[in-house]
């Protein structure tokens, strides 16, 4: 396998997009955006930190190396595959299949909204005063109408706004996960 970070951030985003593929596939139902939420929690992070530490370790057997260098063989991958990974996703529910991403829409408002009254009936059969449920219930009735037909018409959370903050989200990640590998595989020099 290469030890080039761009050819490795070129072949994460061809591991993403397979991914991405995979549950829009396989799983573009009733549970698409569970599948989805799934996979972006547990599967990327696994395959992004994989391909962050192979780049860095594949390099740091043979080469000695400062914090500068191993932050940049850790980073450069996981920033290419990622931002085209994003790019495409926002282009291909945007402009190629509109039915995924209005499905995706419709799924999590309704995720947030089950969510609401699940959290609601929990904290209900908690409570013992009738002064805490009755302000329980008016906050309850208040947050439910933001889930109205009225309200979630024209709501969109696949916007290029939203994925730049979902993008900003994982840089974050990115940045965290480099340094960790910058700081841990340099190469220490020792002073006599």
């Amino acid at each position: 396998m290469t030890k080039n970070p761009t050819t490795l951030g070129i072949l994460l985003f061809g591991a993403t997009m397979l991914i991405f593929f995979a549950v829009y596939w396989f799983f573009s139902g009733i549970t698409f955006f569970e599948t989805s939420l799934k996979a972006n929690a547990f599967v990327l992070p696994v395959l992004y930190v994989g391909t962050a530490f192979w780049s860095v370790k594949s390099h740091w057997n043979n080469h000695k190396m400062g914090f500068k260098e191993a932050f940049s063989r850790a980073f450069k991958p996981m920033f290419i595959g990622g931002f085209l990974s994003v790019v495409s996703i926002y282009l291909f529910l945007n402009f190629v299949d509109t039915d995924a991403k209005s499905l995706l829409n419709y799924q999590f408002v309704e995720r947030n909204k089950s969510e609401l009254v699940k959290t609601y009936e929990a904290e209900k059969s908690r409570l013992k005063s009738e002064k805490e449920i009755q302000e329980l219930e008016k906050d309850y009735q208040k947050s439910i109408q933001s889930f109205s037909k009225e309200q979630v018409k024209g709501k969109d959370m696949l916007t290029a706004s939203h994925f730049s903050g979902y993008f900003a989200a994982i840089l974050l990640f990115y940045l965290v996960l480099s340094l960790f590998f910058g700081a841990f595989f340099r190469t220490r020099s020792v002073h006599q």
